[in-house]
């Protein structure tokens, strides 16, 4: 973790240079934004009062568009997760101003100083998020987790929720989350394994402003917390996805994993890397033993997820069975409807079929142009991440050139091979020849422009 010294503003200058070039949307339309001060005031009246319910929120500690809050409780020897997701669909109409510019974006673009929302702050951080200021709408989904962790849909209704805290990723402690909290995570990740699923979470390259308005470059390990509560997200998209293909409808999320030829690659890598990976052990199984704090099994576990062919949305079709390599399963997303377009039609899909009612014909008729739209938004945010990482990592760099670093080997490619610096969150690009992944290098800095958003190394 390393801040950012940024006293001529290069770091905020090249953050609107990419707001700019990404065509990232600065506030919404007029009509828009009328449209969703009326739609904020919209009353309720079609949903169960539930406020009696002891639901919780987790998540990062500055979130105020909250998707999800959850509550928990024992029914023989299975858990039930009561799922509330926040009732988008109440507040935007199919067509309306709001949802045409839900449809332009795709989904929320994040940028270390600032997002651009899907929807309007009035609905996303007001109305719609399960903030514990409520109540609010949404559309619980009842969870039955067995004690092998197999999940199923039980029902859904449309409710009234009042979140009782607004817990936070860094801070939340045992106590504060509802009983069966640890118990039902565990449950989840013993069916993933038991099922041969792969849902590895390596350090991610993160940039992050901080409270005083400086910033910092990172590798951000995923927390426990945060492990366990993505646990409560993968059982109810899981539930909601078998529900989906029993009725013959649905937006599935699907992956494909790496070929023959990339496993091998890996293997490779496995080896200049110095790990030990068993002949007899499938890529699958071997992932789950990697450890993300060590730096050597971090680089792999990036190198895996760089190998995945990349998901994509895939709509129902007769006769195919939607996979996702990394989950082992069928899976959908549905519980991020403030965040993602997508969402807020599988949370109507099923509620629908959880009811024992037709499936709105809008509903089917937006799977069928999902999948473009959401491809779309997923490329852009990417590119938008990059940018801003390499942005950050030429402003950290732009006073050193000259100076000299060591780095490791972490993977060959087409214009030499990548590497990670030893003593700072930074991964380039170097020409070079002769070297294996693990190998470690002296690199001297040739330049580091954040005008270009771009660092060159050379050996030394």
């Amino acid at each position: 973790m390393k801040s950012l010294t940024d006293p001529s503003q290069a770091l905020s200058t090249g953050l609107a240079k990419i707001r700019t070039e990404f065509h990232v949307p600065d506030g919404f339309p007029a009509d828009v934004m009328a449209a969703a001060d009326a739609a904020a005031r919209r009353v309720p009246n079609q949903h169960a009062d539930r406020t009696d319910m002891p639901f919780v929120t987790l998540d990062p500690a500055a979130s105020t568009d909250l998707d999800q809050a959850f509550s928990i409780e024992s029914s023989g020897a299975d858990l039930l997760l009561h799922y509330a997701i926040a009732d988008v669909a109440w507040f935007v109409g199919d067509g309306d101003a709001i949802d045409r510019e839900a449809w332009a974006r795709g989904e929320t673009f994040y940028l270390p100083d600032g997002k651009a929302g899907l929807y309007p702050p009035v609905i996303a951080e007001g109305a719609a998020s399960l903030l514990p200021d409520g109540p609010h709408p949404a559309v619980i989904f009842t969870v039955r987790v067995a004690q092998d962790g197999a999940a199923t849909l039980d029902g859904a209704e449309r409710a009234i929720i009042k979140s009782r805290a607004k817990l936070a990723y860094d801070s939340v402690q045992p106590a504060d989350v509802p009983a069966g909290f640890a118990e039902m995570a565990r449950r989840v990740a013993a069916n993933e394994q038991a099922r041969g699923a792969s849902r590895v979470d390596p350090p991610e390259q993160e940039v992050e402003r901080l409270a005083d308005g400086t910033f910092q470059l990172s590798f951000r390990p995923i927390l426990q917390s945060e492990q366990d509560n993505a646990a409560l997200s993968l059982a109810a998209n899981m539930a909601i996805a078998d529900a989906m293909l029993a009725h013959h409808t649905g937006l599935f999320r699907v992956m494909s994993g790496p070929d023959a030829f990339k496993v091998q690659r890996l293997r490779n890598a496995a080896q200049a890397l110095g790990l030990s990976w068993p002949a007899s052990a499938s890529l699958r199984d071997y992932q789950r033993t990697l450890d993300p704090a060590d730096p050597r099994q971090a680089a792999l576990m990036l190198e895996i997820r760089h190998a995945g062919q990349g998901a994509s949305y895939q709509p129902y079709k007769e006769g195919v069975v939607p996979w996702h390599e990394a989950m082992a399963a069928t899976y959908a997303h549905a519980t991020a409807p403030l965040r993602r377009l997508a969402d807020r039609y599988v949370v109507r899909c099923a509620l629908a079929i959880a009811n024992g009612q037709p499936v709105p014909q809008a509903v089917t008729d937006a799977f069928a142009g999902l999948p473009k739209v959401m491809g779309r938004a997923d490329s852009r945010a990417a590119q938008i991440n990059h940018a801003a990482i390499d942005l950050a990592e030429a402003v950290m760099l732009r006073d050193r050139v000259g100076e000299t670093f060591k780095a490791a080997v972490t993977d060959i490619v087409d214009q030499g091979v990548r590497v990670q610096l030893a003593d700072m969150p930074v991964v380039a690009t170097v020409k070079a020849s002769g070297v294996r992944q693990g190998d470690g290098l002296t690199l001297k800095l040739v330049s580091a422009d954040p005008d270009q958003r771009s660092i060159v190394f050379e050996t030394a």
